[in-house]
């Protein structure tokens, strides 16, 4: 009889028994419909203000409301179940603002990321002119300068073989993605045949990527990605860094037992890797080998695309105007007289005799060396009086090969060639500054910038594992 009369008053006022009512123990009740209906209606809520027995009505019965009714008709409350909902309200409260918080995180960080591609579009139309007047650089150049902007920001400060940060990987990925995008609009048109309905044969035009993009862009964004694999592979390594500046010999890292090889060059501002007391692992130098050998094919690969798109780019006539009147007084006449006098060239004998004792100095005698190779090329292609150095190439087939010049213009190519392989970390020649600076080609613009800072990162990751295996090499001996 009671469980009927609770029913009938239950019946009277249009109460629909939730689940939470008719099981308190159960916490898996609280949807989401009814916490948006107690957040709404919180105001007016049914502990604020009495409920008239026969006027009240919960259609869609919330935690709060049914707990409210089932304690008014027991008499009383009950405290375990209170204290329950409470909880259980309050907890889903703090859920749902945190997720509030996220989605506003979420909209600030794509507020921020569209303001920045807009400043990136804005630069790329204005030429990096900011008084908007049309006296800004050429979009090539732009570009070019984007991407080694970026490399900078990315991995400038990062001298050290670990992960790269994520937000800057990220950043990375997202940049570069927004200014290879273009490469997907320069497009070459090739024939094609075609079929019509009544079976005639037509040749028509097709539109696909321009073949040296097609060719060496994909190439890059694998080395790209291989060269982030190479980093993240340090995740977990035996060697840890020491700031050069705070360095000092007796300088430890986690005890006593690991110490600091001081190292003296002149990159003071590169940090020292330190390993422990007793070398690195076998395990450890087996990785540190391979993962070398990897960037150093990597260094390669983007060289040899480096110098492909270089060797492409037209030279401007402003070089050209500036080369001297001859080979033999660009090179000086030590190296003439050998490179004219030898029957068996060898760039490598030329180059030990030399005695090249700095970067400085390398780089000076490839702009050089350089500049005197364009000299006999012009001089032995001076008959056919053309301005255009593209024809000029065109017609060197045409050239006598037993010409003085076009023989010491070999030589002084192939010298050039075990310089730059012998200096690998060589700067860029004069040439090749010149041809960037005045190249209105997009295509080879990215494409020459990209292998760039490809090929820069390969090498410094080539040469941080260097270090690390002359400090374990040093830690080993010293014991």
């Amino acid at each position: 009889m009671e469980n009927s009369s609770n029913s009938d008053e239950n019946y009277d006022v249009g109460y629909q028994p939730s689940p939470c009512s008719t099981d308190p123990n159960d916490q898996s009740t609280m949807s989401g419909d009814s916490f948006v209906y107690c957040r709404t209606y919180s105001s007016t809520s049914v502990f604020s203000e009495p409920v008239d027995d026969h006027h009240s009505c919960c259609s869609e019965a919330s935690p709060s409301c049914s707990s409210h009714w089932s304690t008014r008709r027991s008499g009383g409350v009950v405290p375990q179940k209170q204290a329950l909902l409470t909880r259980l309200v309050t907890k889903q409260c703090k859920n749902s603002n945190a997720d509030d918080h996220q989605k506003l995180d979420d909209l600030e960080s794509l507020d921020l990321e569209l303001e920045m591609m807009k400043e990136r579009f804005a630069k790329l139309l204005l030429g990096e002119d900011m008084s908007g007047s049309g006296k800004g650089v050429c979009t090539a150049i732009t570009i070019s300068n984007s991407i080694t902007n970026l490399y900078a920001t990315v991995f400038g400060q990062n001298l050290r073989l670990e992960p790269l940060n994520p937000e800057k990987k990220a950043l990375w990925k997202r940049e570069m993605d927004c200014l290879l995008s273009v490469c997907d609009y320069i497009v070459e048109f090739t024939p094609k045949s075609h079929n019509l309905r009544n079976g005639a044969a037509v040749e028509i035009m097709e539109s696909r990527q321009r073949s040296d993009i097609y060719i060496n862009l994909p190439a890059l964004r694998k080395l790209d990605a291989m060269l982030i694999e190479v980093l993240d592979s340090f995740q977990d390594r035996e060697f840890w860094y020491a700031e050069q500046g705070s360095m000092s010999a007796n300088s430890t890292r986690m005890g006593s037992f690991r110490r600091v090889v001081q190292r003296n060059d002149e990159k003071w501002w590169v940090p020292v890797p330190c390993v422990p007391s007793s070398g690195l692992t076998e395990k450890a130098r087996k990785h540190l080998r391979h993962k070398r050998e990897c960037a150093n094919q990597i260094h390669k690969a983007a060289m040899s695309i480096n110098n492909s798109v270089l060797s492409e780019m037209e030279i401007p006539d402003s070089y050209m105007a500036s080369l001297p009147k001859s080979g033999r007084a660009s090179i000086g006449d030590p190296i003439y007289r050998y490179m004219y006098t030898t029957e068996k060239f060898s760039p490598e004998y030329l180059l030990d005799c030399l005695n090249i004792a700095s970067e400085h100095e390398a780089l000076e005698l490839a702009d050089r060396v350089e500049a005197s190779v364009y000299t006999w090329r012009r001089k032995a292609c001076m008959i056919h009086l053309k301005s255009s150095w593209s024809i000029v190439k065109d017609l060197m087939s045409d050239v006598d090969r037993s010409d003085k010049n076009h023989i010491l213009a070999e030589r002084a190519e192939s010298l050039l060639f075990s310089l730059k392989q012998r200096y690998p970390e060589l700067s860029q020649t004069s040439l090749d500054t010149c041809k960037i600076q005045y190249n209105r080609d997009v295509g080879q613009a990215i494409l020459e910038s990209y292998s760039r800072v490809l090929e820069g990162l390969a090498f410094n990751i080539v040469a941080w594992i260097e270090d690390v295996f002359f400090v374990d090499s040093t830690t080993r001996n010293q014991d």
